[in-house]
């Protein structure tokens, strides 16, 4: 249901029977669930089997006294075992941060589609939108390695690849998919990786078809303009791409999310993903089609609030006789294809002259009319209004490739946040805000607007800016979050391109692999003029106190990397000057932990100077750094007077320090 993890996060961890759940700003939002088996797979296998009637099992038992026939095998068990052999557990990691998913390690499920080619299915946050690795161990415990060949740029499902010929020891099955056998009351069985326990197989029977999708928080990947099938099947972290099957051992579903707080099981309907294997069996590429605007499936009754004209209405319930419900906007993108032309609220009636009130159909014209026009029926607030919207390709706005440069990983905005948050898809999204980017507010969600004055509408823009800017410069940002796009802040940051690398990576689908472009070396720092500045003059009131201030400067400390459990890579303090002559400062050591990192010293609120670390003390609280003296001109800095009297219980003193604010205090 929802691959196996370390951290109790999505959607298991979430009550999510709507879509008005909140979400943590967290960003590694991923579904997964936390693996409580502690036994060895042979105790995995061995819990199993002591569930599980067996044919030896059958023949051993006695026949009873009454003349009563012993228990025959039940067709299910035929069933599961025939199944069985073409489920796989699949353990992955996605090794960088990209769009929606953070870095992780994760378990899940899976099973073979294409056993001549080596195809198995599962969910797309299984396969990952980022660079994948992974294995898929078989029920007989060969392990091969897997690489995605597909993922579907909006519903939960994506096609991994093996080599057939690595599985030596057991037949090589597939699992037959009819998206047409799902009904309601249909007996199904969940059979996959269900809570790490590598084989679980969990009952149920299918509630509903036409489930709008879950929604599973912010700043992660949801699902849309899809049903989903709804069943009580009870499963946890670690069955996500597991195939719900019926008693013929068919895929009828795939599992894809489910509740944390009730036994409810969310499943993926398979039509979309046949008609998606058919050309990945071809080697061609999978057509997909959108109009950039989300709808929904609502009942007559909320329908008809909308302005659903009683005609209509009547004519839809003659021509298809078990509907109950119409297809109504739910979000239109600004500056996609429907903007300006659709509305939230309207309802849909027809494309191209055909009635559409299921998403299958909808999403098979839309795939099929790409870069086409379409004629779009609506009613808006009883009125009839006729559109024609122009199709576009749904790849060209899933981004394929990030950006790597300071530490940070940079990808453009996506349809799936684009979507979510109801902006435009473009700009320049920060996937993993760390290093020169890691931007002041919450981690994630920065839109960079523009970087030393140079606007970064997409990608390729924001490379070439880039790319003209030395290395150690400091530089403006100006960002917003996607979340409040009417709030523009500004950051200045140092360009880091001497810890860390600057390279572009762009997906391939035919290896599986991602190829990488680096940008050479960056333009060396420029040299740093001497300038003077004046320190702030305090009040004559302080006493000795007024000209102390001039002993202090500020230190700001980078490490590229986390060292010695410190859980911190960016501090910023208060540092005294002991010796002006030769550049000494004495800092606290919980400021600057280690000597391998980035360390500017500000200098009377507004000289920002280099400095590199002399001594670190191995066990108390501070460290010794050292700045060039000539870099400050005539600057009124002051060395601290050094008292010869040790002090004692009962002295009176005067705290001078730096306030939370960063201002100068006498306390």
């Amino acid at each position: 249901m929802i691959p196996n993890h370390d951290q109790p996060t999505l959607p298991k961890e979430r009550n999510f029977e709507g879509g008005d759940s909140p979400a943590p700003n967290q960003h590694p939002a991923k579904r997964r669930k936390r693996d409580e088996h502690n036994g060895t797979s042979e105790q995995v296998e061995n819990e199993h089997r002591d569930g599980v009637i067996t044919e030896d099992m059958v023949i051993d038992q006695p026949v009873p006294v009454s003349g009563i026939p012993p228990l025959k095998p039940s067709r299910w068990q035929s069933t599961i075992e025939k199944v069985v052999k073409a489920i796989v557990s699949i353990r992955f990691s996605q090794v960088a941060a990209f769009d929606t998913e953070g870095p992780e390690t994760s378990e899940a499920s899976g099973f073979i589609v294409d056993a001549k080619n080596g195809i198995i299915l599962t969910n797309r946050h299984v396969a990952c939108a980022g660079p994948f690795v992974g294995e898929a161990v078989c029920h007989d415990h060969e392990e091969v390695d897997v690489f995605p060949i597909y993922r579907d740029p909006v519903h939960d499902f994506g096609f991994l690849k093996f080599d057939p010929s690595k599985i030596k020891y057991m037949p090589v099955t597939q699992v037959e998919l009819r998206p047409e056998l799902a009904k309601v009351g249909l007996d199904i069985r969940v059979v996959g990786n269900d809570a790490g326990e590598k084989l679980s197989i969990l009952a149920g029977s299918i509630s509903r078809l036409d489930r709008n999708t879950p929604d599973y928080g912010d700043l992660t990947y949801n699902d849309f303009n899809t049903f989903y099938l709804q069943a009580a099947s009870s499963t946890s972290g670690g069955s996500s791409g597991s195939p719900v099957i019926d008693i013929d051992g068919n895929a009828v579903a795939l599992q894809a999310g489910g509740h944390t707080k009730a036994a409810t099981d969310f499943f993926l309907p398979l039509d979309r993903i046949k008609r998606a294997l058919e050309y990945v069996q071809r080697g061609a590429p999978v057509p997909r089609g959108d109009i950039q605007a989300q709808f929904v499936y609502r009942p007559f009754d909320e329908v008809r609030r909308l302005g659903l004209k009683a005609e209509t209405e009547e004519k839809l319930r003659k021509e298809f006789k078990d509907e109950i419900g119409m297809l109504v906007v739910e979000t239109v993108l600004p500056e996609g294809p429907a903007h300006g032309k659709m509305e939230e609220g309207d309802i849909l009636l027809t494309i191209n002259g055909q009635y559409i009130t299921r998403f299958v159909p909808l999403e098979a014209t839309l795939d099929s009319n790409v870069d086409k026009d379409i004629d779009i029926v609506i009613e808006r607030g009883g009125k009839t209004l006729e559109l024609t919207v122009r199709v576009g390709d749904l790849h060209a706005i899933t981004p394929d490739r990030y950006v790597e440069v300071g530490g940070s990983k940079l990808n453009e905005v996506s349809y799936q946040l684009a979507r979510a948050y109801c902006v435009p898809c473009r700009g320049v999204y920060v996937a993993e805000a760390s290093g020169m980017f890691r931007l002041d507010g919450p981690d994630n969600g920065w839109i960079i607007k523009s970087v030393d004055d140079k606007d970064t509408p997409n990608l390729d823009t924001f490379i070439e800016v880039m790319k003209g800017i030395p290395d150690r410069e400091r530089v403006p940002v100006v960002y917003y979050s996607i979340a409040d796009t009417h709030t523009i802040l500004v950051s200045v940051v140092q360009v880091e391109r001497h810890w860390s690398g600057f390279r572009l990576a762009v997906r391939n689908d035919k290896t599986g692999l991602w190829d990488y472009t680096n940008f050479g070396a960056p333009i060396p720092p420029r040299p740093i003029e001497p300038s003077t500045k004046r320190f702030i003059e305090l009040d004559d009131s302080l006493g000795p106190c007024k000209e102390l201030v001039r002993c202090l400067v500020k230190v700001s400390y980078y490490m590229p990397c986390r060292l010695d459990g410190f859980p911190r890579n960016r501090k910023l303090g208060a540092g005294v000057v002991i010796d002006k002559e030769r550049g000494f400062v004495v800092v606290a050591r919980s400021i600057v932990p280690t000597a391998m990192g980035d360390l500017t010293i500000t200098v009377a609120d507004s000289l920002v100077i280099p400095g590199k670390v002399i001594y670190l003390h191995p066990t108390h609280n501070y460290t010794i750094v050292k700045y060039d003296p000539k870099l400050l001109g005539d600057t009124n800095v002051l060395s601290a007077p050094i008292s010869n009297e040790t002090l004692q219980q009962g002295h009176r003193v005067t705290l001078v320090a730096h306030n939370h604010n960063q201002r100068p205090v006498c306390l």
